[in-house]
């Protein structure tokens, strides 16, 4: 009897410890991932090169899609209405953390958000004055992130360089987005300041650009194009006017120099979003964003269009050429250009790929 007692009580020990150890196991492989909300205004290419660096810069820090976190990603395809519902669904599903890029996509989730769930800012121009936080140093609330600053200044300097002859300048901005006023009427108080003429142009929208487009290039030299999300999404229609005026385009980033811009030092968007990315990550962690500053990058890369040039009967300086090949970007007709020769050896065929940004 003693001996059957004594075999029960074992056999219940050991019960208990694998029941203990399944349910553990079933805890573990349970655990709920979080979920980030991002964002996006609407598609062209600096906008999707901040997303692709939000990307990886969570998973830098460990939060990788489909497996240590869930991230549900938005395109508002310019539709304000959309960016409201988009906002709302993130709330609605418990996102630990959103993503706001542009302006009006990160002020949509900072309303739907009511001062509760994280608002990271990817590359936000000037996110004090579109009334998100209340300073870069000590945002407050629920917000943070990184704004990307334009080195206006310098891009005055290279446009002065590139068309010395110019005498007025154009500068061209969307009335709806707060980021691209900003830049445009900061870059002509430093065209005053530096005793050059210019005039201002707006558009409300992208359809607008071709009529507003003709006007200018009949009445200016050289055309400025601020980080302004309408003036990006409609770069090619703008350049398509202003090239049969002979007149160039210096805009404020490398993909509009790659959709038809002469040259900009230009702040690197995916940097831009890899760096909000990994500040994600630490708000993930449990930091808090009322007093972790906005990161802000300024310093600009190099980047040049040999193509745009050559159209428009413009020689780059050799200083430029050199800081571009050095450290910069330079774009050719033909971002590559596919090689094929006749075969060697029967069916033999051979394909070379030369990258010309990369030469």
């Amino acid at each position: 009897m003693i001996a059957f007692i004594s075999a029960l009580i074992v056999f219940l020990g050991v019960a208990f410890v694998m029941t203990g150890k399944t349910t553990a196991t079933k805890t573990t492989s349970t655990k709920k991932v979080p979920t980030v909300g991002i964002l996006q205004l609407q598609t062209h290419p600096a906008l999707d090169a901040i997303h692709r660096g939000v990307v990886a810069g969570l998973k830098e820090y460990g939060y990788v899609d489909g497996k240590t976190v869930k991230i549900d990603y938005q395109n508002a395809q310019g539709d304000q209405s959309n960016l409201k519902t988009m906002s709302q669904k993130f709330m609605n599903e418990n996102a630990a953390l959103t993503v706001g890029i542009a302006t009006p996509a990160a002020q949509a989730l900072a309303s739907a958000a009511n001062k509760q769930t994280p608002v990271m800012l990817a590359g936000i121009t000037d996110p004090s004055g579109s009334g998100l936080i209340k300073s870069d140093q000590h945002p407050g609330a629920n917000i943070t992130g990184t704004s990307g600053e334009s080195p206006l200044k310098s891009h005055l300097d290279l446009l002065r360089k590139l068309v010395p002859s110019a005498k007025t300048i154009g500068i061209i901005y969307t009335t709806s987005d707060h980021g691209g006023e900003y830049n445009a009427k900061k870059f002509a108080r430093i065209c005053k300041q530096e005793g050059v003429k210019y005039k201002l142009y707006t558009i409300s929208n992208t359809n607008d650009m071709q009529q507003v487009a003709e006007t200018m290039a009949a009445n200016v030299d050289a055309v400025y194009a601020p980080q302004d999300n309408g003036v990006a999404s409609a770069m090619k229609t703008l350049v398509s006017v202003t090239n049969k005026a002979k007149v160039p385009v210096i805009p404020a980033v490398d993909t509009m120099v790659k959709a038809g811009g002469l040259a900009t030092l230009s702040v690197d968007q995916y940097q831009l979003g890899k760096l909000t990315g990994e500040m994600a990550a630490q708000v993930l962690k449990g930091k808090a964003t009322s007093d972790y500053p906005i990161k802000v990058i300024t310093k600009g890369k190099m980047t040049i269009n040999l193509s745009e040039a050559k159209k428009l009967g413009i020689k780059f300086p050799a200083s430029v050429l050199k800081e571009a090949k050095a450290k910069g970007v330079i774009y050719n007709e033909y971002d590559c250009i596919e090689y094929r020769p006749r075969p060697l050896v029967g069916n033999l065929r051979r394909r070379i790929i030369f990258d010309i940004s990369n030469s």
